[in-house]
């Protein structure tokens, strides 16, 4: 048992969640000093945002990698230099203050230009990344999640609008800040940057058109000030379509050309658990996704119901210790799109697993679309996989949501190996 948890143990939970932070200010501080500042004079782009986060920092890396650039990446699904990217194996996305450390220690001594930081609402209002000099930061969306931990949306909004106070106070870096013009918290966010680039497809000044969504991705032309030029993203969805726009304008920050950055863009052909489709699966289609919050459902959702011939039938769960309102508010969408709903368990840690199913049973109940024979609860996710890929029929859809690429399910005793892609194929193989 680490210090962290012996704290944790004999401290109220309101009162730890007080101190936890200046914990982890004093770690950082502590461990910075010890490893003489080893960020000092790195070049950081920062990337946070309730959705997209991920698929953003790695159309980014692959975008500086293409364009002659040594780059160093560390996000929730990997990590690494260069062209040697590794499986992030840890439950989190910005690591331990130490673990942290020890990775940059690392890229600097590869000589990185850039680091590609994917910075989570926990990280900044933990402190964990003190001392990182953010450069260039990007806002993908701010939607519905985390509550449970910040307490509410306002103050989960403040976590995510530190990245942006940090990059500001950096004199050495370019103050640059990407923000979707199209998010709610727009404003608040381009109001603490000095250079605003706003991106959207509705508004801004970086912005996406005549956009052609595909199963294969989508198609659109990018225009910024008197710059025109085409991007095709091999991810389908239109949340990608944002993503691509963020990614390009960190391009632009850069000063990289038109073809620099379009070529980047295509060159990321898959994210692993992000709309990831199981080739094995013939006659219907079965795909693994990453999507856990209310707002990932309703787009993704809205971007595939108008495109299919079959049924959509959707798998998911909810974490433990989480918000009951996001657990309703996923039930509820799935109500309204899905024609079969498979409730199961995520990531139960110590909470009753059937207890998570039934708080999101009462969402998809009260969107009053399914008969009760179109909901199913079945809390071993290995044998709710193997039911949805039994029911399925040709021309189906099958959607797997909210483990995507982790390798780890996590129950009251602990971690336990997982792997979403593996098990739907599994059950491709053993389907009846």
């Amino acid at each position: 048992m680490n210090l962290r948890r012996i704290v944790k143990f004999f401290i109220p939970k309101k009162l730890f969640k007080k101190i936890e932070p200046f914990g982890h200010l004093i770690e950082a501080v502590f461990f910075n000093a010890i490893n003489l500042f080893p960020f000092r004079g790195l070049k950081v782009i920062g990337v946070t945002g309730t959705n997209g986060k991920t698929t953003t920092s790695l159309m980014i890396h692959r975008m500086l990698q293409d364009s002659g650039y040594k780059c160093g990446l560390m996000t929730t699904v990997s990590y690494g230099i260069g062209e040697n990217i590794k499986p992030q194996m840890h439950h989190m996305t910005t690591v331990s203050v130490p673990l942290l450390i020890s990775r940059v220690k690392e890229m600097k001594k590869q000589g990185i230009d850039y680091l590609i930081l994917e910075t989570t609402s926990h990280a900044l209002a933990q402190n964990r990344v003190w001392g990182v000099p953010f450069s260039i930061v990007v806002l993908t969306n701010i939607t519905h999640e985390h509550i449970a931990y910040h307490g509410n949306f306002q103050n989960y909004r403040e976590a995510k609008l530190k990245l942006f106070k940090l990059a500001n106070r950096n004199k050495k870096g370019l103050r640059t800040g990407l923000i979707n013009a199209d998010d709610a918290s727009f404003k608040l966010f381009s109001s603490n940057i000095s250079n605003p680039i706003a991106y959207g497809v509705k508004n801004g000044q970086l912005r996406a058109s005549d956009i052609n969504l595909s199963s294969k991705g989508s198609d659109f032309k990018i225009k910024y000030k008197d710059n025109e030029f085409k991007v095709h993203c091999n991810i389908p969805g239109s949340f990608n379509v944002y993503n691509s726009l963020a990614a390009c304008g960190v391009g632009l920050a850069l000063n990289l050309n038109n073809q620099q950055i379009a070529k980047g863009i295509n060159n990321l052909k898959s994210v692993e658990g992000r709309m990831t489709r199981i080739s094995e699966a013939v006659d219907f289609d079965l795909i693994v996704d990453y999507a856990h919050s209310p707002d990932s459902f309703e787009k993704l959702f809205n971007d595939l119901k108008p495109i299919l011939g079959g049924r959509l039938i959707v798998l998911f769960g909810s974490l433990g210790g989480g918000d009951l309102d996001k657990r309703y508010l996923q039930g509820k969408l799935a109500g309204q799109f899905a024609d079969i709903v498979i409730l199961c368990e995520e990531d139960d840690r110590k909470e009753d697993g059937n207890k998570i199913i039934e708080d999101i049973a009462r969402g998809v109940k009260d969107a009053n679309k399914l008969s009760q024979d179109s909901l199913y609860k079945i809390h071993d996710r290995a044998k709710a996989i193997q039911f949805a890929v039994n029911v399925a029929k040709k021309g189906d859809t099958v959607l797997l949501l909210g483990k995507g690429h982790e390798k780890t399910i996590e129950h009251a005793d602990g971690e336990h190996p997982w792997n979403e892609i593996k098990q739907a194929r599994l059950a491709l193989n053993n389907k009846e």
